[in-house]
């Protein structure tokens, strides 16, 4: 219970985090465009990852990350854990083992994370009595005071309709599908899920770790893991183009998932993925948190971004 109570405030600890304070980087340079303003969503801010050799008469491929202020510098986060992208990402990238990319590190909008991360259409397909399910456990998780309506469509359209075409048209990247990924944990990761599956067009791959595929923090009575499933099985991509990863640990939050992440595994197998286009990874004994994702963060990027 302690672990869970202390991961139900994770939002409101991002939501308090410096916001003046741009993160230092071990390899490549780091660009902040602070408070990018959109019509579909709360203002925020964007850091964005460069290699070393990045080069404006090359093209690098691009990979779209949320919960943009874990990802880069642990002293600069609330918890003072982090992804270290560019740590993971400059060692593969000398050892030649990824195509060039550059990181677009998109903030959570704190208060705004859960709204914006839950996929709208599988909620929208709930009963009212399962809707309301879903925000009496938000509720008591405190996630919402009010009945839960995620944004994520608008979230979405924020990516594809407003950050893509300023990153596309500011640096040197390529635009098409082939070159575009998004990538996140946890909530993030089933955004990412979410991205692929609408945006199947803008989206070549997806890097979905420790999914939280209860949506809420109970899998009790919780109608979400099943919306998800059903919601994958119309909508997901076809193979023939498309990369997913999807992992999980079995410790902390993390343990809300291997039973859930079966399921979708055997339904991958049934959409014709194979190990060419989709893997799941399961790591026994890790837990929910930065750290973690750190430890691991190799195998989706050489999955994802693979030079071949």
């Amino acid at each position: 219970m302690r672990t869970l109570f202390f991961f139900l405030f994770l939002p409101l600890f991002f939501s308090v985090q410096a916001q003046n304070i741009v993160p230092k980087v071990s390899s490549g340079k780091l660009v902040r465009i602070e408070n990018f303003q959109s019509k579909y969503v709360t203002s925020r801010n964007i850091d964005i990852w460069f290699p070393k050799d990045y080069d404006d008469k090359k093209k690098f491929a691009v990979l779209y990350m949320h919960d943009g202020q874990a990802l880069y510098d642990s002293a600069t986060t609330w918890n003072h854990q982090a992804w270290d992208v560019d740590d993971v990402a400059g060692k593969l990238l000398a050892e030649g083992k990824l195509k060039n990319f550059i990181v677009v590190g998109i903030w959570n909008g704190g208060q705004t994370r859960h709204p914006d991360y839950f996929p709208q259409k599988p909620f929208e397909n709930l009963s009212k009595i399962e809707k309301d399910t879903v925000t009496a456990q938000l509720q008591m998780a405190g996630r919402t005071k009010e009945s839960f309506n995620p944004q994520s469509d608008n979230y979405l359209k924020f990516i594809v309709k407003e950050l893509k075409p300023f990153i596309d048209k500011t640096y040197s990247v390529y635009t098409n599908q082939k070159n575009t990924f998004i990538a996140g944990s946890s909530m993030g990761g089933l955004i990412s899920m979410y991205a692929i599956c609408e945006y199947p067009n803008v989206f070549g791959g997806a890097a979905c770790l420790s999914t939280h595929w209860v949506g809420t923090f109970t899998p009790k009575n919780n109608p979400t893991p099943n919306a998800f499933i059903n919601y994958l099985h119309k909508n997901l991509p076809t193979p023939k183009n498309h990369k997913i990863y999807f992992d999980c640990g079995d410790q902390t939050l993390d343990a809300l998932y291997p039973s859930i992440q079966k399921k979708v595994d055997e339904l991958m197998v049934a959409k014709g993925y194979s190990q060419k286009n989709w893997t799941t990874k399961y790591f026994p004994g890790e837990n929910h948190s930065e750290k973690a994702w750190n430890k691991r963060l190799d195998i989706p990027l050489q999955f994802l971004l693979d030079i071949n």
